[in-house]
């Protein structure tokens, strides 16, 4: 019997925000949408107003038709989703029309997810097996970053995680290879993530990641409004 998902009507998931060129939150530029809810409550959270399910505006039809229209832009390398946890189960209700939507219309671009939830132990081990809509949810995902964020192990020479316990996945690869769920195939390196631009180019995305981590309000905003985009 196939699985019969929730329509928009019945899912009320709200979102904290987008961030259009965002360039922190996986390779290339990227457009990052940030959920609303989580219930992990990570000591040090970057982003604790996120933590309410009530937080934000809610996601429509309306919201998806704008990701969708903007990701078309060549500049973008993929989509982010972060929150927020976007593996709570009425996020992935919500995400999963979205994502369908993207890798169908885009399939050239990347899908990046940020959880704190475990990739084996809770969204395999827990999620797929009562949620129909894990596993659809995960056919769509490239890379998934996984664990809680840790104050203990933050470690701000990692790429695109925060702190050391937490893990870069490669979930295509490790669904298809048939991997036990304990031994998720881990991404190393990422050199063959980036964008296919000179080395100047990741260079300065690099520096710009530097100094969108460590800038002021007003400066994080001068970037995004004057980001990458015109490398493309």
């Amino acid at each position: 019997m196939s699985a019969v998902f929730i329509p928009y009507r019945e899912v009320f998931m709200n979102y904290a925000g987008i961030k259009e060129y965002d360039i922190a939150n996986g390779p290339g530029i990227r457009f990052s949408l940030f959920v609303s809810g989580c219930t992990h409550h990570c000591r040090g959270c970057f982003n604790p107003d996120t933590w309410s399910f009530h937080y934000g505006k809610p996601f429509t039809k309306e919201t998806e038709d704008y990701i969708i229209r903007q990701l078309g832009q060549d500049c973008y390398q993929g989509m982010t989703l972060l929150g927020g946890e976007p593996m709570e189960p009425v996020n992935q209700k919500g995400l999963l029309p979205l994502v369908k939507r993207f890798k169908e219309t885009y399939p050239e671009k990347d899908l990046w997810c940020f959880s704190g939830y475990l990739f084996d132990k809770e969204i395999l081990g827990h999620f797929a097996k009562i949620m129909p809509e894990t596993m659809e949810l995960l056919k769509y995902i490239d890379i998934l970053v996984d664990g809680e964020f840790v104050l203990a192990k933050k470690d701000i020479t990692l790429l695109f995680k925060g702190s050391s316990n937490q893990r870069t996945i490669d979930v295509q690869k490790s669904l298809h290879a048939g991997v036990d769920i304990h031994s998720p195939v881990l991404v190393e390196r990422f050199q063959h993530l980036l964008p296919e631009k000179n080395l100047g180019f990741i260079l300065i995305h690099f520096l710009l990641v530097v100094i969108q981590r460590s800038a002021g309000r007003g400066t994080r905003s001068y970037i995004r409004n004057h980001s990458l985009a015109c490398f493309a």
